[in-house]
């Protein structure tokens, strides 16, 4: 079992956005990025009634990112994720080293 930081929010607030909300329940997004922990794998999520699990949690620099990334947010390219999170949060620096956790979530079927 790997060790995971305290969380720094709750899984209620891991995809609040509402067009990102549409995104998860339309199959189009299935990662958030944070600077802090908000779900450990295992837990899950509730959005207009549909679970997620979360299946993944791990760390990641805003370099490292791939649009391969990018597409696992609800974007086409880096450069439109990296817009779209300076746009939300417009006093966000953006730096290659900057770390963030990934926290990757897939629908339960019931």
């Amino acid at each position: 079992m790997t060790n995971y930081p305290e969380k720094t929010c709750s899984i209620e607030r891991l995809v609040t956005i509402p067009e990102d909300v549409q995104k998860v329940l339309n199959g189009e997004k299935w990662a958030t990025r944070r600077n802090g922990v908000y779900a450990y794998p295992g837990e899950t999520m509730t959005l207009e009634g549909k679970e997620f699990k979360v299946e993944k949690l791990y760390e990641q620099t805003l370099g490292e990112l791939t649009d391969e990334d990018a597409k696992s947010e609800g974007h086409e390219t880096v450069e439109e994720y990296k817009q779209a999170m300076l746009s939300i949060h417009d006093k966000m620096p953006w730096l290659p080293k900057m770390k963030v956790w990934v926290h990757e979530y897939s629908p339960i079927q019931k």
